[in-house]
């Protein structure tokens, strides 16, 4: 008899232990995954900067473009993934690197760069500019925007993207933003582009 009740009582204890080890398991919060950063253009370049100064000390920058990632809009002329491509003279080469500030399954948080390729120095699609020139941001490009048009846009679509790109324009010798509403430049509903070092209005495209 007392064989019986001991055996009743640790089985009783055992399927006890195996409850509490349940509950706990499925207690245990789940891993939320890392909320994104947000930067401004200006912010991201500065960050690739040193990373493109050990590849090549005299490394410039030759364009810079934004991306949106997941919830990222683009509005306030902040977004959560910049790509810059970086011109050396001396080397003849190129190289982009990119800043993100969200973690995916192809991109981790921080600077990272891509491969190098060649650069010819004399073709003026691919200028270099010097970072003196940069002396507007994107927060102050997309207010320009804003009242060329951006607005409105904005107002009758609420989820549109915007997205930024700098470039230095030989012809005219300026550094420039373009403020690119809604998909690429090439298919967007509007592109205004802002002068980089004045902040003043150029045109709408």
């Amino acid at each position: 008899m007392l064989r019986i009740i001991l055996t009743a009582t640790a089985a009783a204890m055992l399927l006890l232990a195996g409850c509490d080890s349940d509950n706990k398991t499925s207690s245990t919060p789940k891993e939320t995954p890392a909320a994104s950063d947000y930067e401004t253009g200006r912010f991201a370049l500065q960050k690739m900067l040193a990373p493109a100064h050990f590849w090549a000390p005299d490394a410039q920058p030759i364009r810079l473009e934004s991306a949106n990632i997941k919830d990222s809009t683009g509005r306030d002329g902040k977004a959560n993934f910049w790509r810059a491509l970086f011109g050396s003279v001396s080397r003849q080469k190129s190289e982009p690197f990119s800043w993100s500030g969200i973690t995916t399954s192809d991109a981790h948080k921080g600077v990272d760069h891509g491969t190098e390729d060649s650069y010819n120095p004399s073709n003026r699609s691919y200028h270099t500019f010097d970072l003196n020139f940069l002396k507007v941001d994107t927060d102050k490009a997309f207010e320009v925007a804003q009242q060329h048009g951006g607005k409105q846009l904005l107002e009758k679509d609420p989820k549109m993207q915007v997205a930024y790109l700098l470039d230095w324009d030989s012809q005219s010798n300026q550094l420039r933003w373009h403020v690119i509403y809604g998909g690429s430049e090439s298919m967007s509903k509007l592109t205004v582009l802002v002068d980089a070092s004045s902040g003043n209005f150029i045109r709408r495209e």
